[in-house]
């Protein structure tokens, strides 16, 4: 088991994030104790849609690929996945994460990235509904919760759930890691 004081958790993001699936999991999990890194493509700032229009501009921590899996216990928070699950990088990092049982948390569109690493083969999950079927089609049992755990994989639908997708994140991290 791990505290959330003593965990570090990766967000993987790039350019045209939803800005309220990265700013509010970020700051909630930091308030709660964690040490939260951002992780970007170039390790340069990137900046948020907020709705309609570009939002505001998050700075990253380190360039995805300087990351490290053993360094931290979970990763998540909310992921470009049209940028990302065709970088090499970010994708060795979720498979990574997958592989070593610890939490992965992905909201919206950011089931994607199981679906590249085929990950969601017989796992109870969710999505933004725009991408069920392909959750369906990547062999995921795609229901429609707030919040949804199967085995350390947390899953949520859009910012309105982000209240419980943060409090699963952070009930997750004290369990540990995952047989998976």
């Amino acid at each position: 088991m791990a505290d959330i004081h003593d965990a570090r958790i990766l967000i993987l993001a790039a350019n045209g994030f939803e800005q309220s699936e990265l700013t509010v999991p970020r700051d909630e999990l930091r308030k709660a104790g964690a040490k939260v890194d951002v992780a970007t493509p170039d390790g340069k700032p990137i900046r948020g849609w907020n709705h309609t229009d570009w939002g505001e501009t998050v700075e990253a921590d380190l360039r995805i690929a300087d990351t490290k899996v053993e360094d931290y216990q979970a990763v998540g928070g909310q992921i470009n996945p049209d940028l990302l699950r065709v970088n090499p990088d970010a994708m060795r990092r979720v498979t990574g994460f997958l592989d070593s049982g610890k939490v992965v948390a992905a909201i919206c569109h950011g089931p994607w990235l199981l679906v590249e690493a085929d990950a969601l083969r017989g796992r109870r999950v969710t999505s933004y509904k725009s991408i069920r079927k392909d959750v369906e089609n990547a062999g995921g049992d795609w229901v429609d919760e707030e919040v949804v755990v199967d085995n350390g994989v947390i899953t949520s639908r859009s910012p309105d759930d982000l209240p419980a997708f943060v409090a699963k994140i952070i009930e997750e991290v004290g369990e540990g890691r995952h047989t998976r």
